[in-house]
């Protein structure tokens, strides 16, 4: 197969792209770097030509509520439109665990508005709702900073390594089109404070972490299992935190 993947110079998209050679297939990264702006449009007829399936898996460039919705939106659009001209049979776009049900969220506003356009484009496809990545738990951290230490609500998180939504996402893209949603989450759930306290001691980062049921996150409040998926729902990943925390 031809599998275009957007954001593919990114954390996820560099190692989908890798992952998607090694399977043998002809895996095109499509960023402004390699001279395809999804955003802009630029690039994408030539990109898409001949393609089996895109995977947008492009994180957009702010958190700022405005700018994500344009971003999201603005890319969603121009991928489908794009997608049609060329006969692409398969849309895969990767988005949160939970993003639904954080309205205060204006970057999972974003998200939902960009699944909406996806669902209603008429073009075969399949979400891939992720939960937080390992990776982002010390953005996560410094987002929460306050006066000397980090400010963070209990409401529960079940993490996943990178690699194994890289994994969900290739079995995903190219296998059939679901019409749904697929979820990918870690193997466990923790506390967003307890996870964010147990990996700045690992790193050895001295800040306190403080436990308020009312801190924001990324400028929302969070319902107890708002992150979380439903029971039994989820692909889980194979990699335990405490292993990606200290490998060896």
């Amino acid at each position: 197969m031809k599998i275009v993947v957007v954001g593919g110079t990114g954390l996820i998209g560099s190692r989908l792209v890798e992952e998607l050679r090694a399977r043998g297939h002809e895996a095109v990264p499509a960023s402004p770097s390699s001279g395809v702006d999804a955003l802009t449009g630029e690039g994408l007829p030539d990109a898409l030509a001949g393609a089996d399936a895109v995977a947008d898996v492009s994180k957009g460039r702010s958190f700022e509520a405005d700018a994500a919705m344009r971003f999201f939106t603005t890319v969603t659009r121009n991928l489908l439109a794009a997608e049609r001209d060329a006969g692409v049979r398969h849309h895969v776009a990767l988005s949160i665990v939970g993003v639904d049900r954080v309205p205060g969220s204006g970057h999972y506003r974003a998200k939902v508005a960009q699944e909406k356009l996806v669902e209603e484009s008429g073009t075969p496809y399949t979400i891939v709702r992720a939960t937080q990545f390992f990776e982002f738990i010390r953005t996560i951290a410094e987002a929460a900073a306050d006066r000397g230490g980090i400010r963070l609500p209990p409401a529960l998180v079940q993490p996943v390594a990178a690699a194994d939504v890289v994994a969900a996402v290739a079995d995903v893209v190219t296998g059939p089109p679901v019409g749904g949603i697929v979820e990918v989450a870690g193997p466990q759930a923790y506390p967003l404070d307890e996870l964010a306290r147990t990996a700045l001691a690992a790193w050895g980062d001295q800040r306190t972490v403080y436990t308020d049921p009312h801190a924001r996150y990324f400028g929302a409040e969070l319902g107890e299992r708002a992150l979380v998926p439903e029971e039994g729902r989820a692909r889980l990943g194979g990699t335990p935190f405490a292993r990606w925390l200290r490998p060896g």
